[in-house]
């Protein structure tokens, strides 16, 4: 069972890759113990994917090499 995890606390900052006009906006919140959660700026609502810090280490490197 995957547990819930509140991110009422989160203090979420936009990527500087992200666009002003209509681009792909993605934010992250680093704030949050053990955790990294990103999510769709144009929908804050929405739902929001969380890393563990080991994850989110992995997931950067792996885009970096693509890129």
């Amino acid at each position: 069972m995957e547990q819930q995890v509140s991110l009422d606390r989160a203090i979420w900052r936009k990527s500087t890759r992200s666009t002003d006009n209509g681009g792909d906006c993605v934010e992250v919140a680093t704030n949050l113990p053990g955790l990294i959660a990103v999510r769709d700026s144009k929908d804050p609502t929405g739902p929001a994917l969380t890393f563990t810090p080991a994850q989110w280490t992995t997931f950067l490197n792996e885009i970096g090499n693509d890129a």
